[in-house]
Formats: C-alpha cells, sequence, structure tokens
C-alpha cells in the first residue's frame, strides 16, 4: 500500500534527454506483443543467436576484437525541437491574473504567448537491420521534431520515427541506408549474473565510449516507468553509463546484444555502480511488433494481481512468498470468464513458476490476444489448473483522489487491528467525487489514525474497505461489526486504493 522510497534519496532517472540540461537520470495483466491493425509494414529483419555466452574460466586478456565487431552497429542519435509559442492561459501566468480586469482590459481578447525556445537532446542507438532500422529508447525521441542518426563511419542521416513504446520506454527508428551493420540479438533467458559484459554508448556527447562490467542483477523492477503503468524487467550492470548512453548497446562477451542501456540509479544524476538495461528479448518483442504495425498491441486477462509478502502468505496458509496474489476480478474480462477469483494465487503458467507479480506479467506478455494459457492456481490450499484466453488490453484507467471531505458521518472501529480506522458508507456524492467504479462496494475511510497498525499498513482516507478476513464488507456497519469479530492480532483486508485492488495484513503488533 504504501510507496517505498530509495535510500539515501538514491533515484531512478532515465539516462538521457538532454533539452537544454541534462537529464538527471492494478493493473490488468498485460500480454503480447502482437500485429493488431492492418499494416503494410516488412518485418525487421533482426539476427539472433540464441547459443549460451562463453563462460570459459580464463579471463580475455583484451575485448578490443569484440569491440572492433560490434561497434559500428552502435549509432549517436541528437535530436532537435523547433521553438513553439505557448499561450499564457493554462497556468503560465500567476493563478487568476489572466481572467483580471486590468489584465484583458490592456490585452484585450488576444493573450500574450510565451516562446519556448529551441531544444536539442542527445542519445545513442542500435542498428537491428541491415536495411536502416535502429532502437533507442523513446525517452531519447519523445518529442523531438527532427532525429539526425550519425554512423560509426561519419555518415549522417536524417531519421524517421517508425514507432514508439512508452511503457517499455524503447523505440524504433528508420534511416534511408543498405547494407548497415546490424547487431546480433542474444537470448537474455540464458544470462546469468555474474557474466561479463561491455557498455556502448555516447557518453556526454563524447564521441562513442565502450565500459567493462557484469552483470549484477536481473528482472530488477524499480517502478521507474510505473507512471505509464510500464514493463520492467532490467539487467541490472556495474559497467559504466551515464548520460548520452541512452539507447547504447550491453553486448556479451562474445559480442551480442544483451540490452539497451536506459537507466541509472544515482543520487548525483551521473554512474554510480548501478546501470539499469532493457533486455534483449523484450526489446527484439517491441522492435518487431512497432516495425510491423507502429505500435504495440497487448493482450488483457483482467485482473488486479500483488506479490505475496510473508505476512500475506500467512494470512492465506501458504507454504512460500512464491506466486502472485489476484486481488481482484474485472467482471465479464477473460479472468473472469474462466473463473479466476480474488484470493487465488497463481503459482504457475504453462508449466513455468511465476514468482512475483512482475514475472507473471512479463509471462503473459510473451502471448498474443486470443491465445489460451494454463494457469496453476492455489484457491484456499487446493491446487487447480485454469484455462484462460488472453484478450486485448483496454486504456489504462486511473483513480481520482483528492483528499476532500466528502462524508456525512463517520463510524470508527475501535476494536481489533483496525482500531482508529474511521470509515463511512459509499454514498452516490462519495462515488461521483472519487470516479468509483459503480461495481464498488463496501466502506469508505475517512480518517486513520497516523500512530495505529492501520497506518503502520499502508491504510488512508479515501482507501475502500471491500473485505475483512476474507468477508464481504457492504457498508460502514459491516466494516465495524467485522473488524470487532476478528480474534487473531492479524486482520487480512481487501482494499480498493489508488485506483486498483490490494490485500493488507493489518498486524496489532505493528502498534505504536
Amino acid at each position: 500500500m504504501a510507496s517505498s522510497g530509495h535510500a539515501m534519496n538514491t533515484k531512478p532517472s532515465l539516462l538521457n534527454r538532454q533539452r537544454g540540461l541534462w537529464a538527471a537520470g492494478v493493473l490488468a495483466i498485460a500480454g503480447a506483443f502482437a500485429a493488431g491493425a492492418q499494416s503494410n509494414k516488412s518485418e525487421v529483419a533482426i539476427q539472433r543467436d540464441p547459443t549460451p555466452v562463453n563462460r570459459g574460466t580464463l579471463e580475455a586478456a583484451s575485448f578490443s576484437d569484440v569491440v572492433k565487431r560490434v561497434s559500428p552497429s552502435v549509432v549517436k542519435i541528437t535530436t532537435e525541437t523547433r521553438a513553439r509559442r505557448i499561450p499564457t492561459r493554462g497556468g503560465q501566468l500567476p493563478p487568476g491574473l489572466e481572467d483580471h480586469p486590468m489584465f484583458r482590459q490592456f490585452f484585450g481578447e488576444r493573450m500574450p504567448e510565451m516562446r519556448q525556445r529551441p531544444q536539442s537532446g542527445l542519445g545513442s542507438g542500435v542498428i537491428i537491420s541491415n536495411d536502416g532500422y535502429i532502437v533507442t529508447n523513446n525517452h531519447v525521441i519523445d518529442g523531438a521534431d527532427v532525429v539526425t542518426v550519425a554512423l560509426n563511419d561519419g555518415r549522417e542521416f536524417e531519421a524517421k520515427v517508425v514507432g514508439r513504446d512508452p511503457q517499455t520506454d524503447i523505440a524504433v527508428v528508420k534511416v534511408d541506408a543498405k547494407d548497415l551493420p546490424a547487431v546480433t540479438f542474444a537470448d537474455t533467458s540464458a544470462l546469468e549474473v555474474g557474466d561479463r559484459v561491455l557498455a556502448l554508448g555516447n557518453p556526454f556527447g563524447i564521441g562513442e565510449t565502450v565500459t567493462s562490467g557484469i552483470i549484477s542483477a536481473k528482472s530488477r523492477n524499480i517502478g521507474i516507468l510505473a507512471d505509464v503503468e510500464g514493463y520492467e524487467d532490467f539487467i541490472q550492470t556495474d559497467a559504466a553509463i551515464n548520460p548520452g548512453n541512452s539507447g547504447g548497446a550491453l553486448i556479451d562477451v562474445d559480442g551480442r546484444l544483451v540490452g539497451i542501456n536506459t537507466a541509472i540509479l544515482s543520487r548525483s544524476g551521473g554512474f554510480q555502480g548501478v546501470g539499469l538495461a532493457v533486455p534483449a528479448n523484450l526489446v527484439s518483442q517491441v522492435a518487431d511488433s512497432l516495425v510491423r504495425t507502429g505500435k504495440v498491441v497487448r493482450g488483457y486477462l483482467g485482473v488486479n494481481i500483488q506479490s505475496l509478502t510473508p505476512a500475506l502468505a500467512g494470512s492465506f496458509e501458504l507454504e512460500s512468498n512464491q506466486g502472485a496474489l489476484v486481488s481482484e476480478v474485472v467482471p465479464n474480462a477473460p479472468a473472469a470468464k474462466a473463473g479466476l477469483k480474488p484470493g487465488d494465487v497463481i503459482t504457475g503458467l504453462n508449466g513455468q513458476p511465476v514468482t512475483d507479480a512482475s514475472n507473471l506479467r512479463l509471462q503473459v506478455s510473451t502471448f498474443a490476444p486470443g491465445t489460451k494459457i494454463e494457469l496453476e492456481v492455489l484457491r484456499d490450499g487446493r491446487e487447480q489448473t485454469i484455462t484462460a484466453t488472453t484478450g486485448e488490453r483496454p486504456g489504462s484507467r486511473r483513480g481520482n483522489r483528492d483528499g476532500d471531505e466528502l462524508y456525512s458521518h463517520d463510524q470508527s472501529t475501535d476494536e481489533g487491528a483496525l482500531n482508529g480506522v474511521a470509515v463511512d458508507d459509499l454514498t452516490p456524492a462519495v462515488r461521483n467525487r472519487m470516479n468509483l467504479p459503480g461495481r464498488l462496494e463496501g466502506a469508505v475511510i475517512t480518517n486513520v489514525d497516523p500512530e495505529s497498525p492501520a497506518a503502520r499498513a499502508g491504510l488512508r482516507p479515501g482507501d475502500v474497505i471491500l473485505e475483512i478476513n476474507k468477508e464481504r464488507v457492504k457498508s460502514a456497519d459491516d466494516a465495524v461489526a467485522l473488524s470487532a469479530k476478528g480474534d487473531s492480532k492479524k486482520t487480512l483486508v481487501r482494499v480498493w486504493s489508488r485506483g486498483s485492488t490490494v490485500f493488507v495484513v493489518v498486524d496489532e503488533a505493528n502498534g505504536a
């Protein structure tokens, strides 16, 4: 429930996007990268090599041969955003000034404008086909009017944007050139922590630079793409990458692409040992779809899921924390039609284990809409297999919570682990103001004692209690009664919070 920050003010940052200054720095399950609308665009001819990397015991004395072979595939990308005039209405003037009578008398109906200066950006890219397709980061080219690609041999081309996918921060551009040196993709499912890698790119615009390191971790999900409900499965590396490296190549010692350098964790905006790259397998899926259709069409199951904490695993009497807990099933969505229910724990998909919520989303993302998948599910301690068919993901919806006082009267839960929580009925006024779905039924939280166990668990005003200890809540009276009914020190609560549904465990032992 409560968001967690990075220690010591460490912030995840997209590596580049130099527009005047250097850049420092739920959900419905998504499915496949598949062709959606009809398109006459050709499929990109990506070269792939699935063999495992050479893991010999002797470290190479030099990587110069590998660098010579791969560096022609890495390009410099510069962007330009032309000057624009921006009307002052909409927040450029102090609030209320644009409508002040004296101000309007002076300007009449011709409101003043602000001039946005031209801006430039800098990044890197990787040639993925010999006929001119180049992959980079979405944040490198986002908003650019002109994209220029400079090849290793000195040639420059104006590039056309083929497609962008903000949810993975991957974009594809194309230049009108033939017989280009395309990189070969490795199979990133075979990567291991400790494998040596090299990072190639154009940091700070000083020219192509190569750094070395290892794979520090895999499958990192740090929330850097949370604003776009993105898909994160980052490779972490200690190969030095900095602003300007965005969109550049992370390669193995055999010279194959294992990732696109994307972000860093840094307190200063410069590299501090933690770089992040989008895995090549995900890059190839996205690039292929962007080339074929100009967009990425994602499938959909229609469930909100969350990873299991030890407290949640204990509440559901599970032996381990492995799996993805279903907190909500959208009515009439594929998951509902398949028979999934809140409280189900998905532990496997088509025979592959599911470790957590992020892992499940990534596994489902390999299947096209309309694909039948087998889900291994734990329900009330019993294993079962459920067959579901992925649909096409609809547009995202976010809840609207502004903390206004919308409640007619409060009731307090004075007993049990929910002691210190005030609740009220879901009146029509509350529903409309909070933009709550009509199907939502429960009790809205109006106040939470900041020193209470509920506050420590992450409950806050505006959350809607749907269940207490797996019993449905239909009103404020229900919430009060069920809170008092529980005889355990731990209370399992299912709530609607910040636009999605989650389970939380309120533990009386965590009180002040």
